[in-house]
């Protein structure tokens, strides 16, 4: 859609334009998107051949239904798939998910119930004292858990506890950390005024020169999310692997108070220069992963980052900013002072409570003033700052920079970034792959959140053949 006028307009009102938002925080403004990011360009065929597609009666047929909205199933189906890497439990989640359904399903009762069962987790299990890898996975599960809550709580009744309970994950996770054996070396790598905060694990303490992958989250994941996308599949391996809030990210935002850049190789390079000089990295084997909009941010560091042999994209992502419906997207104009009219005065008055909770999500890695606004409840008043720095994530120019083997993950019913996947694909002159996963194997949505061994599979038997001739 061209940008939106002042004026009142026939048709459809902002009312109801803005209506199709109640989707959820989880469905990244569901609404539109199909169309937003689609393009009319035949889909390239797969060169890896993941699975053929069979017929199913919709993106979440049956038993994969969680919830009825698609923000909230798409979340609680996250934490259902991290039961395959132990960051999660069947269980513990649907069990969860009853609780949340019978009480009637919001923010407030999905975050309090996923809280509540991170604090359990936390506690000795009534069973006895815990042995050490009890208390490593209870402490996991309890990170996967306390980011479930995370998620919606600016939409709940306690907004305010959002950096309280990013802790609480925090901790969760990091007592993990410290549990594992060998423990992830920790650091916090020069970045700005702001240090970035690493784990790198290895699969033993020996100074063996490995392959190593650094692991790219998105928008609004959290560390343990890696472990269910990368770290577990590495080790595994026989691989190193790292992770690391950049900014807009875990601890830099939460905590910090930074914000996402569009110039992502200023993060990759002083993460690459930590690995270069340990001698338990082999500098010819380095490759670098990213989720979810981690898809725009990795490319984009790798068009001027040379020294990562191989690179992936789950799933490729030219432009954030189509990741918004156009109703929402139409409400920036070149004019900050008009933008912020039409916002305020045309829009946010509008603005059904779930509506306006995602839109304090999805808004906040990009302003400061926007999360601490919604951690009092309250609605952002300039929408036109991060919405022109979410257009600056745009990458369309730079991708044929990128140079070493690039692997483009795309997936049956990608809700986030339609068509965005093949026209990555598409631009890119260095050598390529494109593989979509599928609804033939639970494999569908957005990173596969139903079939992360299945994902991860993938994306580790391309890097392994990459990097074997490296």
């Amino acid at each position: 859609m061209t940008h939106a006028s002042g004026e009142h307009v026939s048709g459809p009102t902002r009312r109801t334009t803005m209506a199709g938002l109640i989707g959820g925080a989880g469905a990244v403004l569901t609404a539109g998107c199909t169309a937003s990011g689609a393009s009319s360009a035949p889909e390239p065929t797969p060169t890896r051949t993941a699975w053929a597609s069979g017929p199913v009666s919709g993106p979440t047929p049956g038993v994969m239904t969680l919830f009825k909205d698609p923000g909230f199933n798409f979340n609680g189906l996250l934490a259902l798939g991290s039961a395959g890497y132990g960051a999660g439990e069947v269980g513990e989640v649907l069990t969860a998910v009853n609780t949340i359904n019978k009480a009637g399903l919001s923010a407030q009762t999905y975050t309090e119930t996923f809280k509540r069962l991170g604090d359990q987790l936390r506690e000795p299990p009534r069973s006895g004292k815990p042995g050490t890898q009890t208390t490593r996975f209870r402490a996991l599960r309890a990170a996967q858990y306390y980011g479930q809550a995370l998620f919606f709580v600016l939409g709940s009744d306690t907004p305010g506890s959002e950096e309280e309970l990013y802790k609480a994950g925090r901790d969760a996770w990091d007592t993990f950390c410290g549990l594992c054996d060998p423990a992830p070396v920790t650091a916090h790598i020069p970045y700005g005024k702001t240090p970035l905060p690493v784990w790198f694990f290895r699969p033993d303490d020996s100074r063996e020169r490995r392959p190593t992958v650094i692991l790219t989250n998105g928008s609004d994941g959290q560390n343990v999310d890696m472990w269910t996308y990368g770290v577990q599949a590495a080790l595994q391996r026989g691989w190193n692997a790292l992770v690391y809030d950049g900014p807009g990210q875990g601890q830099l935002l939460f905590v910090n108070q930074v914000v996402f850049t569009p110039r992502w190789e200023t993060v990759v390079t002083p993460l690459v220069d930590w690995l270069s000089a340990r001698s338990d990295v082999d500098t010819r084997k380095i490759a670098l992963t990213g989720l979810s909009m981690g898809g725009n941010l990795a490319p984009r560091a790798a068009a001027f980052e040379t020294r990562i042999a191989a690179l992936v994209a789950m799933p490729g992502v030219l432009s954030p900013w189509l990741g918004f419906p156009p109703e929402v997207r139409q409400i920036l104009t070149p004019d900050k002072e008009k933008t912020n009219n039409i916002w305020n005065k045309e829009v946010v008055p509008e603005l059904p409570p779930s509506a306006a909770a995602t839109m304090k999500k999805r808004i906040e890695p990009f302003s400061v003033p926007a999360m601490l606004a919604a951690r009092e409840g309250k609605m952002f008043t300039d929408f036109y700052t991060p919405a022109t720095l979410i257009t600056s994530l745009d990458i369309t120019n730079v991708v044929g920079r990128i140079k070493m083997p690039t692997l483009v993950l795309d997936y049956d019913d990608e809700q986030f970034y339609p068509g965005q996947p093949r026209q990555m694909y598409a631009k890119l002159t260095a050598p390529k792959d494109y593989v979509k996963l599928t609804a033939a194997t639970g494999a569908q949505l957005h990173c596969s959140p139903m079939a992360p061994q299945q994902h991860c599979e993938v994306v580790f038997d391309w890097l392994q053949e990459k990097l074997s001739g490296s």
